[in-house]
């Protein structure tokens, strides 16, 4: 690009967006890039503090910032995101359904590792409505050469995705609910409409719902059950803590399934518990599902119904961001809970 002053301008094509602020009423481009400058552009451009300005005269080899943006995003846009022209350099990234946001956090280091690149996204594994907007780039310079740009397609290319979204998959849900206190109705249940209201926010309907009394032989069967008239998310609400009376954890273990992890370094949902029983999901769920805002259960089950296959490994890698702050006001999602 080549300085000039902004009086010897007329005539001049703008090499980029110039930004005017207005406090309290406008930040946005007073003029875009390719724009030709006239005599009465001159008296805005200075009020906006601009003596001097660039025109576009690119070094050899070098790609202006907003086709480089363009570039970085045909690059990583993988599924149902779409994203913006460039504005000012930048691109935004939105959502196209409604979904889990993955975000390949190896990837995105990747690329921002490489000199003179921006790529800033929402956290991984959250749940997103369409056109929510989930990351944005650009490129730190003006222009930049092209083997930057490179390095980007290679990046992608070697991780396969960077961004996208996983659809909900479809379930057959059941849910157990356990307890001596609610089978005996000394109390009234509070895991149905929970759950239920969870499952609704996702778009699901539990299909099959039984109340059961600290048995472990009966809620072994009923899980068995349940298994065998095709529901593939099982959820076993109460007696998950290490009490006499609860059971719950022991009857899934009796049932043969593959028990992921039971107990988990997040608060509230230290003893939760995830197995698997030939294709279907089961979760063993602590009363703080009840009682707390955001627990383990709201972060694992949008990847489990996004058909992600959660491991051990998932789990104990939320000790960091596990534990909730129990804010006045509860914000989740948008918040650091659960989040690493």
């Amino acid at each position: 690009m080549k300085k000039i002053a902004v009086a010897e301008s007329i005539g001049m094509v703008l090499s980029h967006d110039l930004t005017r602020i207005v406090p309290g009423e406008f930040k946005g481009p007073a003029f875009k890039r390719g724009h030709v400058i006239s005599a009465e552009d001159i008296p805005i451009l200075l009020s906006m503090g601009k003596e001097h300005i660039y025109v576009w005269e690119p070094p050899e080899g070098h790609i202006h910032e907003n086709e480089a943006a363009e570039r970085i995003a045909r690059a990583i846009t993988g599924a149902d995101i779409v994203y913006s022209d460039p504005h000012e350099g930048k691109i935004a990234f939105k959502a196209n359904s409604r979904g889990l946001l993955r975000i390949n956090k190896s990837g995105v280091n990747h690329i921002n590792s490489i000199w003179n690149m921006c790529l800033s996204t929402l956290h991984d594994n959250q749940p997103v409505e369409k056109g929510k907007t989930v990351a944005a780039t650009r490129v730190i310079p003006l222009t930049i050469h092209a083997s930057a740009l490179s390095e980007v397609d290679e990046v992608a290319e070697k991780y396969g995705w960077i961004i996208k979204i996983s659809d909900y998959k479809p379930f057959d849900i059941g849910v157990i609910i356990t307890g001596n206190e609610v089978y005996y109705k000394r109390i009234e249940d509070a895991f149905g409409s929970t759950l239920k209201n969870k499952l609704d926010f996702f778009g699901y309907s539990i299909k099959e719902q039984t109340y059961l009394p600290d048995d472990t032989e009966k809620i072994t069967q009923t899980v068995l059950d349940m298994h065998k008239r095709g529901r593939n998310l099982i959820l076993v609400a109460g007696g998950m803590s290490v009490d006499p009376d609860d059971n719950t954890s022991g009857a899934i273990k009796d049932t043969g399934a593959k028990v992921i992890t039971y107990g988990s370094p997040v608060l509230p949902g230290a003893m939760f518990m995830l197995a698997e029983l030939e294709g279907t999901v089961i979760m063993g769920l602590p009363a703080c599902v009840i009682f707390s805002k955001a627990t383990i259960f709201d972060i694992i089950l949008p990847r489990v119904l996004a058909g992600e296959k959660v491991s051990r490994e998932d789990v104990t890698s939320l000790g960091v961001g596990g534990l909730c702050q129990v804010c006045e006001e509860c914000r989740y999602p948008v918040c650091g809970f659960g989040k690493n």
